[in-house]
């Protein structure tokens, strides 16, 4: 009797009631879904796709060129990862104080007006880096990085004209300005430009400036 009843002790310590083993079941099937759910975040192209646009928002935040950043990470936002999206929110936020944000320092020189209109044009404040740069020229007229600086201006906002005039001037008052010109996004516009190519690169065709 005695070793009946220590094997029915044993017995009914491993039993495991049904209840039990449903929930035992229930929280495997949440881990496998949740796993499942992390593997398919992983490689999610959507997810990829925001992540390269969160990381090309934030080179642009870096190199203080807001007006782009904000409208990459605009689009961060609508992307599928929670976490992606609420970074960008947070500097977006923060995009939003440092345009509003009144500038502390009233320039004279040329040198502080082109400074100036540079960090305009870094915000996407088209006309306030214009109004500098103009101011700059006036002071300094053969100021080659003043002039160099309103051709990319000119360019970006797409008076092609006008930035090949300024462009050409800056080399024939620099020629160390092709080189600059030939790697500087900022003249993307022209790419096309058949004058473009004939000014950056004169030694093609034999031609020069």
């Amino acid at each position: 009797m005695r070793r009946a009843g220590k094997s029915h002790k044993t017995r009914k310590a491993r039993r495991v009631s049904a209840p039990t083993q449903v929930r035992l079941l229930k929280k495997k099937e949440l881990r496998k879904g949740k796993s499942k759910e992390l593997n398919r975040l992983a490689v999610d192209p959507a997810i990829e796709q925001q992540l390269k646009a969160f990381e090309e928002a934030m080179q642009s935040f870096h190199q203080q060129k807001y007006a782009k950043a904000k409208a990459v990470f605009e689009k961060v936002i609508s992307g599928p990862g929670k976490d992606l999206a609420d970074r960008a929110r947070v500097h977006l936020r923060i995009i939003e104080q440092r345009l509003q944000r009144s500038d502390p320092v009233v320039p004279h020189s040329p040198e502080e007006h082109y400074q100036q209109g540079v960090a305009m044009m870094n915000m996407g404040r088209w006309d306030e880096a214009r109004e500098h740069l103009l101011r700059a020229r006036k002071l300094a007229p053969k100021a080659d990085y003043v002039i160099y600086a309103m051709a990319a201006l000119d360019c970006l906002t797409g008076e092609a004209e006008s930035a090949m005039e300024n462009l050409k001037l800056a080399i024939q008052l620099r020629p160390e300005n092709r080189y600059h010109a030939r790697n500087d996004e900022d003249f993307a516009f022209l790419q096309e430009d058949p004058r473009f190519t004939e000014l950056l690169y004169p030694d093609r065709d034999g031609s020069g400036t």
